[in-house]
């Protein structure tokens, strides 16, 4: 199936590793145009390296907590890839034990989500644009320790985008959630685990109904398919990639 992603230009934010690095990678061999970031100045030079081998592609280290620097980097991608039509939200901050460290999620998840949001939306309405955020099974079972801030603020990253869909869906952009479980990335969380909490990991991975945690690649083609023409009448959806992980009945 063609996707009709040639020729798209597309922002990632968080994307030089991980799920956001594999979002990239297949926006690009799907023939979109793609702009990256990250906190780090070098792994996103290094990443702009590899990834031109597979398109077109501009990056600029940026914190996303930091609104005036996100701000910043979307209106220079917009620039030089002459506009936008997909915007990826996958930034996340690490889950805060104090209450007072909770603000932190609060800026790189949700505000840096809704502030990036307003930055890109001109162009995303010029063409019939496409919002996407990359959310959580923990917003919709408890999960290990249970809810934190974590879990908390994509919760919001959720509730948010899909009732953008109504807001936003108005002016031509459709807004729908990307919802992974347990994903395993080389260098990761979930790889730390299985090497310090081995109990924990094969818990985990038996109560997956497939037998193995997800890999990045599964959430990427999951984006991949709601940023397309493909999924043109797709809008205010919440979709779950996780083998089955989360029990509960998503009607």
């Amino acid at each position: 199936m063609d996707l009709g992603l040639t020729g798209k230009k597309a922002l990632v934010t968080g994307s030089t590793k991980g799920i956001g690095r594999a979002i990239a990678e297949t926006l690009l061999a799907e023939g979109a145009a793609v702009g990256i970031c990250a906190r780090d100045e070098e792994g996103v030079d290094t990443a702009v390296q590899e990834l031109s081998n597979l398109g077109t592609v501009c990056g600029s280290p940026v914190d996303a907590g930091d609104l005036s620097s996100l701000e910043a980097w979307i209106a220079a991608s917009g620039e030089a890839l002459g506009g936008i039509d997909i915007y990826v939200h996958n930034t996340s901050a690490k889950p805060q034990r104090s209450l007072d460290d909770w603000v932190n999620n609060f800026n790189v998840d949700l505000r840096a989500l809704v502030g990036g949001v307003e930055a890109a939306q001109e162009h995303l309405m010029e063409g019939g644009g496409s919002l996407i955020s990359i959310g959580t099974t923990a917003t919709a079972e408890h999960f290990a320790t249970g809810s934190g801030s974590y879990s908390a603020m994509k919760a919001a990253v959720t509730n948010w985008t899909l009732g953008q869909a109504q807001v936003l869906g108005s002016k031509g952009i459709r807004c729908n959630v990307v919802q992974p479980g347990p994903i395993f990335v080389e260098g990761g969380d979930w790889n730390m685990i299985k090497d310090h909490m081995e109990d924990f990991y094969a818990a985990t991975q038996a109560a997956h109904p497939q037998g193995e945690l997800g890999v990045a690649q599964d959430v990427a083609n999951a984006v991949a398919f709601l940023a397309s023409d493909a999924a043109s009448h797709v809008n205010g959806a919440n979709l779950t990639v996780d083998g089955g992980f989360t029990k509960r009945v998503n009607y």
